[in-house]
């Protein structure tokens, strides 16, 4: 038997990618141009400054810690956090409340997902979000590739908390050495991963996460190869 049996997906910034245009045009309506590119390598940096406040057990979809994430994706772009980056980041928060601003759909999801469930593998989603997940994955088409979807907002307990991921186990059937969780922070995700004895793979596309003794992947793609070398195992 396959030494894995089930994966567990974070969903924003995994399955569910960050809305640059977003973020570019609330910027752009205060005159001030960030290219995609720029952005994503900005955000990217700006996750692993915002991971400590994470771990203590704080989500993105909080307006604080948005607002923090806000202003070190500023900073990582030499940008000034004023009035009119007041003005832009009212604007985020406000989709992010009404739409979600992790809503476009990964490119190279449905094809993994499709390998992995075609292996055997049980999927599950593990994420710290409002109630809205299951809704933005079905929005997504991605929805019914899981067994089951853990919304924080929906079950009381956040990542990093280890009962969250319990809770995926019990849900997928299966011992916690076969299982992995992938995801995009390391004390959210990993290392909550981790202490309920589930191996974690954090995604690191812009190269932001260095000297982090874990399985790292540039994405889902990448994940897909590190999983199958973990079935070798």
């Amino acid at each position: 038997m396959s030494s894995l049996e089930a994966v567990f997906f974070d969903a924003g910034n995994t399955l569910l990618l960050l809305n640059y245009g977003v973020i570019a045009r609330a910027l752009a309506q205060e005159g001030v141009s960030a290219a995609h590119e720029a952005l994503m390598m900005a955000e990217g940096r700006a996750r692993v400054r915002l991971d400590p406040l994470l771990a203590a057990g704080q989500s993105t979809e909080g307006v604080n810690v948005l607002k923090i994430y806000a202003r070190f994706i500023l900073e990582e772009l030499k940008l000034p956090w004023d009035r009119a980056a007041e003005r832009a980041f009212e604007r985020i928060s406000t989709y992010n409340r009404d739409v979600g601003l992790w809503n476009v759909p990964n490119p190279q999801a449905p094809a993994v997902l499709e390998e992995l469930k075609g292996e055997g593998s049980m999927l599950g989603v593990v994420s710290n979000s409002d109630g809205s997940v299951e809704r933005l994955l079905q929005q997504a088409g991605l929805a019914d590739f899981f067994s089951f979807i853990l919304d924080s907002g929906d079950v009381g307990v956040e990542k990093p908390d280890p009962r969250i991921f319990r809770l995926a186990l019990e849900r997928a059937g299966v011992k916690p050495e076969r299982a992995v969780h992938i995801g995009d922070f390391y004390s959210v995700d990993v290392l909550g991963a981790q202490a309920a004895g589930v191996r974690g793979i954090l995604l690191d596309p812009v190269g932001a996460w260095a000297g982090i003794g874990c399985l790292k992947a540039r994405d889902l793609a990448d994940a897909l190869k590190l999983i199958h070398l973990q079935h070798s195992l």
